[in-house]
């Protein structure tokens, strides 16, 4: 029982803390109201109500004891007057006519049912009530003779004023400190938000930019240590990318000495030989800083992915790239990482197969971006291998000897680093698929 009760609560409270936090304020507030809102209509309202309504209906009835005992037409004129000047009514005798039949009797309505009950057990069936009509009057008849007595009195004699005051008092100042409690709340969760948009700004390779810790002790303090790790980190990926370019960039001076003393060697077929493994150190090396590059710092910038897609395939003459890509898609990229990582995907479909295939597809959250290829693919055990750094298969795929296995990995770090996720699978065209999910 206690466990359904706990899903349920959890499952239809808001999910942000903003709004838990105003529950928590609010609720106990309003539930107070209420409280005392009922006990003032029972104990006072509803009792007060019922008094002066006793009172009037006692009135009501000794005005029409006494005008059943009087038989001259001028005393009861006198106790009419009387009654209009010292009781505030407006009594008329209405000869030869029928109470209503239609009753317009509130059932929601405390004064209507008090009348009611208060009217039932003097008078029977013989009256009929109006609330409705007259704003500031009740209209009351009471069967008398061939007629009916029409009288006139104020709500007040039954509706007591202080009810109107209390609502207006009890509603005003609730609505007031729940206004003031969702000020000070906006002001205690905006730190926290700023906190978790620097923190998902940051885990998607963005430069974070004037983030300032604010708000409470213990906010600013998880801030603080944010910016710590933050700048930890990028003082580390900093660090690895510069010994990674580094050394690959030292390494050509004495690769360059090589190629010229292997000129002026006289054995041409040694030569040629070692000539073939230092161009391919020198194809390493320009792989190796690439992936470097890939881990510098580049600002953001909202891109249509339609058009970049398309440049990217403008470098490529030949027609063997079909792509199918949604209009007015736009994300907050950083654009060259971006096409980097499209053009290693490509260049990897095009090396292993004859044709490549683009098309993207938006979901609520994300962009999904497919590249196809119909070349012999990858077995499924090595899905993961292949995206690690300077892994190669000579299986399905070949011997590729112009790459180090750094197409992939570069393509799956520059994913990772905008917080999007990469996956392979079979292709459509039998060869690999790579799917890049990028979020929006």
């Amino acid at each position: 029982m206690f466990y359904g009760l706990n899903n349920f609560v959890k499952k239809n409270l808001p999910k942000k803390l903003f709004y838990r936090s105003l529950i928590i304020v609010a609720a106990p507030m309003i539930l107070l109201q209420i409280i005392i809102t009922i006990v003032f209509f029972d104990s006072l309202w509803i009792k007060a109500n019922k008094g002066m309504t006793r009172s009037l209906v006692g009135e009501v009835e000794t005005l029409v004891d006494v005008y059943r005992t009087q038989q001259d037409i001028e005393h009861k004129e006198t106790i009419i007057a009387i009654y209009n000047k010292n009781f505030d009514f407006t009594v008329a005798l209405k000869e030869n006519q029928l109470l209503p039949i239609k009753k317009i009797e509130r059932w929601y309505s405390p004064m209507d049912r008090s009348l009611r009950r208060e009217l039932k057990p003097v008078f029977g069936n013989s009256y009929w009530f109006d609330t409705t009509t007259f704003k500031e009057k009740v209209e009351l008849r009471i069967r008398y003779k061939g007629g009916f007595l029409q009288i006139f009195f104020p709500k007040e004699k039954i509706a007591p004023s202080s009810a109107r005051i209390f609502a207006l008092w009890i509603t005003l100042p609730g609505f007031l400190l729940i206004t003031i409690a969702i000020v000070f709340l906006k002001n205690q969760t905006r730190p926290i938000v700023n906190l978790a948009k620097a923190a998902e700004r940051f885990g998607k390779g963005e430069f974070v930019k004037g983030f300032r810790p604010t708000g409470a002790r213990e906010i600013r303090q998880a801030a603080y240590e944010f910016d710590k790790m933050r700048k930890r980190i990028s003082v580390h990926l900093n660090q690895r990318s510069e010994m990674l370019s580094g050394i690959s960039h030292d390494l050509r001076t004495p690769l360059t000495r090589l190629k010229l003393q292997l000129a002026l060697l006289n054995q041409k077929e040694l030569a040629k030989k070692m000539g073939d493994d230092i161009e391919e150190m020198e194809r390493m090396l320009n792989e190796y800083l690439e992936f470097s590059r890939n881990q510098k710092t580049e600002d953001t910038e909202t891109v249509d992915i339609d058009i970049l897609i398309a440049d990217v395939i403008k470098k490529y003459d030949d027609k063997k790239i079909n792509s199918e890509v949604e209009n007015n898609i736009k994300l907050n990229i950083r654009q060259n990482s971006i096409k980097r990582c499209l053009v290693n995907l490509i260049d990897n479909g095009l090396s292993y197969g004859n044709k490549v295939k683009i098309f993207t597809k938006k979901t609520i959250k994300d962009v999904i971006i497919f590249v196809d290829d119909d070349g012999p693919g990858i077995p499924e055990e090595e899905y993961e291998n292949v995206l690690k750094p300077f892994y190669r298969i000579d299986k399905s795929r070949g011997q590729n000897k112009s790459g180090v296995g750094l197409g992939l990995s570069i393509a799956n770090d520059i994913v990772h680093s905008h917080g999007g996720n990469i996956s392979l699978a079979k292709s459509p065209l039998n060869g690999l698929r790579v799917k890049i999910s990028l979020p929006l």
